[in-house]
């Protein structure tokens, strides 16, 4: 949106409209004092609930004059912006930050700070609630119009979120070797339909063709650009708790594993592996046995359900791995879907993502070790939280835990074996 220097001189020269709002930016005592964080945040929601925008940083808005902004001030100004995206938003924005310079009335360039703002996929809340761009001008969202508006960005859950087209994405932020892992060998489709088909790739609003949620999660190695929470962190601490900041080293080791979705899992289990602890005893008959703390298979399952279950309308939030002495953690975004509990999680079946899910049950297994289980990441029939509490209580002799914590976070704990445990499920009863 006013990508060409001359389309947003021209803009600046007509004045606010719904598509663009200038701000002067003032400073006292060397700090910035106007725009506030909080009327800042207003303006950058307004502009995500509606159609997107431009907000000039450094133009005054009656006057359209270009006043600039110190050069060894841009640093504070940023700093403002991503304090008001991240603190004051709900959910964050993260807007385009380009700094640039523009003429002021005398030809002298100055520079500003240009935010490019994309119609989002969420509806936002700032300090001054639920507003929307009207005109130059922002105002708060009718309620009617509200619910109307979270239907329509599939927050309510009447439309699946992982069939959603992501703005800003384009097809050509797909990788063709990867979403053709799941289209027919032969095909006379051109690719966009034969996306569409796989539900990869749908028309937005104003009919131009774009990634799905779904598309990008399984067909992009830059998913995370647009779906800031689509990985998976994985921490390995010392010790059976968290030790606070400032005390000596707690975390053995910390990755973002980033990716498409199935290699995201298969660093997971590769991480759990590194990091868990193996014992070993010898055998009478000879030789040794090594003695994990987890099974890998229970792991492969649970870090599978994880991401193919979590609600990616949740921006910001990401599956976190936490690796303990005596337990593995691990945290998936979202409440559960329909009516089920933790408690009837062995025993039913519903799927948020049936896009997501669909695609991970005919992608290839990239672990011979694991693909000696089966062909396909995903299992259709249902057999994946079995397998975990299952499994996992033979190996440790205790049954995980699933809990749910405020109906946004599903916790799985899966207790550690010892080699105590493991001699003593071996002994016949």
């Amino acid at each position: 949106m006013f990508a060409t220097r001359s389309e947003l001189l021209e803009k600046i020269r007509l004045g606010e409209d719904t598509f663009l709002e200038l701000k002067e930016v003032k400073f006292a005592g060397g700090k910035v004092r106007g725009p506030s964080q909080d009327g800042l945040a207003d303006e950058l929601a307004a502009f995500a609930n509606s159609s997107g925008g431009v907000l000039m940083l450094g133009v005054e808005d009656t006057s359209r004059e270009v006043l600039g902004i110190p050069i060894d001030k841009l640093d504070d100004v940023e700093q403002l912006v991503r304090q008001a995206c991240e603190q004051s938003i709900k959910p964050p924005l993260a807007p385009i930050i380009e700094r640039m310079t523009l003429p002021d009335g005398g030809g002298v360039e100055q520079p500003v700070i240009r935010l490019a703002i994309e119609r989002s996929l969420f509806v936002h809340q700032s300090p001054g609630g639920y507003l929307h761009r009207v005109g130059s001008s922002k105002r708060p969202i009718a309620p009617d119009q509200l619910a109307r508006l979270f239907q329509q960005r599939s927050q309510s859950r009447l439309i699946r979120f992982d069939e959603t087209p992501v703005p800003r994405a384009t097809l050509g932020d797909l990788n063709e070797e990867l979403w053709r892992r799941f289209a027919p060998a032969r095909s006379a489709d051109a690719p966009e339909v034969l996306l569409s088909k796989l539900a990869m790739a749908a028309r937005d609003e104003q009919g131009e063709w774009r990634p799905t949620v779904a598309g990008l999660l399984l067909g992009s190695y830059v998913a995370q650009q647009f779906l800031p929470g689509a990985f998976i962190q994985a921490v390995a601490y010392q010790g059976k708790d968290v030790v606070p900041t400032g005390e000596a080293v707690y975390q053995r080791d910390a990755q973002d594993l980033i990716g498409p979705l199935d290699q995201q899992i298969l660093y997971a289990c590769a991480f759990v592996r590194k990091n868990m602890q193996v014992a070993a005893r010898k055998l009478a008959q000879g030789g040794r046995e090594d003695l994990p703390q987890f099974d890998m298979l229970a792991v492969f399952e649970a870090v599978t359900n994880a991401v193919a279950h979590r609600d990616y309308s949740m921006a910001g939030a990401k599956v976190r791995l936490r690796l303990f002495d005596d337990r593995l953690e691990l945290y998936s975004p979202g409440m559960l879907p329909n009516t089920m509990t933790p408690e009837s999680l062995p025993f039913r079946q519903a799927a948020r993502n049936e896009a997501l899910t669909s695609l991970l049950a005919r992608c290839p297994i990239a672990d011979d070790t694991l693909a000696a289980h089966r062909q396909h990441i995903m299992d259709r029939r249902g057999e994946g939280v079995s397998i975990v509490l299952e499994t996992s209580e033979r190996l440790s002799g205790k049954r995980p835990e699933y809990q749910l914590s405020d109906d946004s976070e599903l916790k799985l704990t899966i207790f550690a074996a010892t080699p105590e445990q493991k001699e003593t499920s071996d002994m016949p009863s």
